[in-house]
């Protein structure tokens, strides 16, 4: 095992293989989207079952985020990478092949549990090879970028695989990427992990997946019960009980998955929070913005994601500038800014309609919101890591993916949420007063895929036209509705770290987890500045 306050001579050669493994798990987070529409008709998903086609992979993937980052430190880095990728590519071939929307889902939950074990692993990997502060600084810089990249370029990559292939080609592009990371991985990777790992935490990881997984589904099942219905209700006060208990047993624990005291520190907590909320926003406005090109513009998928690539750019240029002005103006200033960047973003895409000009309202808006997002993202995973020991840089790091997924798992279904919320009532308001049967509007109410089908099996080409419309129209008032609720949430980021991330790096760190020592005056649980 390698020594961990000496910088490992192969760092720089360690980092493309770590960013090669990351990429790979955080594009199928987006890649997926601009599927939707396709997988839709292929599959006869509604508007329900494609955001779990989304979700159920960045549900499993967060639920075990924690606990995997936690094996990680106790087990080996390299080998938890190693065996994710490989349980990643056997999945993504699985679904690949599948015949139905559930089976689909089914496939895409799986594939969580591999990326759940490659994510933590990565960047705990380059906490520990890149001592040197500096050089971690532009190594996380990097990891962000290639993190913000893997978004931006998901739907221009599945895009091009749909204008060329079936849609199952969006899962078998994995499996040459995991093969040269295994080869690349397997010569050049360390083999580390926390030499004072305690026991497993088996309660800790039910209790913190079960909370999640709980807190995610009732939120995307909420349109359909009702959000002030019993059932829905009823989940929310449950998964608030079941995260309530996962605090109050690792408090308790003598072998925590998480000490959770760690968020005393409010550059951890702010820092974690601000990054929670820029997937959120991100991610629920991805969900929306693909099927706008497709549906409301008339874009092709390889169109529809080529007309993504602002985000890309964006993000590529917001993430050296991140870098260097946050070592200038400060972490507080820079995570306020990104988010601030992303808030202007998701209010001006607010305002589009189905005859807005792209290269206008929607290049500016995708590209203020993909610099806000590294502009948030690599000082507050730098933030994140530097408030905690090297020796405890898996967890560390599981907790940075923790929020992003959960962040994103969360956007894409509350977002979701509150388009399907809007568009159904929207279209049916449209159609009124049409001889359109109660049996086909119920369909057209499920998404806008099959309102668009509803459409061409009108009577005449006026009929037709009336009914996609009111789709478009219904459709574009959902998406207002969603851009809004993003707005707001960046809105809210932008208080928090400007109330509660300290302006720099606080200097030394302390292992929260430490034995105090025998001296009756130390604090047993020191609150960090």
């Amino acid at each position: 095992m390698d020594t961990p306050n000496l910088p490992h001579p192969k760092r720089w050669a360690i980092l493309p293989v770590l960013c090669l493994s990351l990429f790979l798990v955080v594009v199928d987070n987006t890649i997926v989207n601009v599927a939707l529409p396709t997988i839709s008709r292929t599959l006869g998903a509604t508007t329900t079952q494609l955001q779990w086609i989304v979700d159920a992979y960045s549900l499993v993937f967060a639920g075990l985020l924690l606990a995997f980052g936690s094996l990680g430190d106790r087990f080996g880095r390299k080998g938890a990478l190693q065996l994710g990728l490989a349980l990643f590519a056997l999945c993504s071939t699985v679904a690949a092949f599948v015949g139905s929307a559930d089976a689909l889902i089914a496939a895409r939950a799986t594939m969580g549990i591999g990326a759940a074990l490659v994510f933590p692993a990565t960047l705990a990997i380059l906490t520990n090879v890149f001592t040197e502060p500096v050089e971690r600084a532009k190594a996380i810089g990097i990891w962000s970028a290639v993190s913000g990249l893997a978004v931006a370029l998901g739907p221009l990559t599945g895009g091009f695989l749909l204008e060329h292939f079936w849609w199952g080609s969006i899962f078998l592009v994995n499996l040459p990427v995991v093969a040269v990371a295994l080869v690349l991985g397997q010569r050049l990777l360390p083999t580390m992990k926390d030499p004072d790992a305690g026991r497993l935490d088996p309660v800790g990881v039910v209790l913190s997946s079960a909370a999640v997984v709980l807190l995610v589904y009732t939120i995307i099942e909420a349109p359909k019960h009702g959000w002030t219905e019993l059932w829905t209700l009823r989940g929310f006060v449950v998964a608030i009980a079941l995260f309530a208990g996962f605090v109050t047993w690792e408090l308790r624990s003598t072998h925590p998955m998480l000490d959770v005291r760690v968020f005393r520190n409010p550059r951890f907590s702010a820092a974690s929070l601000a990054v929670s909320i820029a997937f959120f926003s991100l991610f629920g406005f991805i969900f929306l913005i693909t099927q706008y090109f497709q549906f409301v513009l008339g874009y092709s998928t390889l169109s529809a994601g080529l007309h993504t690539l602002p985000f890309a750019f964006a993000a590529a240029l917001g993430a050296p500038l991140a870098a260097a002005l946050s070592v200038r103006i400060g972490t507080k200033r820079m995570v306020a800014a990104g988010l601030a960047s992303m808030c202007v973003g998701f209010v001006w895409a607010s305002t589009l309609t189905a005859g807005s000009s792209y290269w206008g309202s929607i290049v500016f808006s995708m590209m203020f919101i993909g610099a806000g997002l590294t502009m948030t993202t690599a000082p507050s995973t730098a933030a994140i890591l530097g408030s905690l020991p090297p020796n405890k840089a898996g967890v560390g790091s599981a907790m940075n993916d923790t929020t992003r997924e959960l962040g994103g798992t969360l956007g894409v279904a509350v977002v979701g949420s509150v388009f399907s919320s809007l568009y159904g009532p929207k279209l049916v308001d449209g159609l009124r007063g049409l001889p359109v049967p109660a049996q086909a509007l119920d369909a057209a109410r499920s998404s806008v895929q099959a309102a668009a089908a509803v459409a061409d099996r009108a009577p005449s080409p006026a009929a037709k036209q009336v009914v996609l419309d009111a789709a478009r129209t219904a459709f574009v008032d959902g998406m207002h509705g969603g851009a809004r609720v993003c707005a707001v949430a960046s809105l809210v980021g932008v208080a928090v770290a400007l109330a509660f991330l300290p302006a720099r790096a606080p200097e030394p760190l302390v292992d929260l987890t430490a034995d105090p020592g025998p001296d009756p005056v130390a604090d047993p649980s020191p609150v960090l500045p």
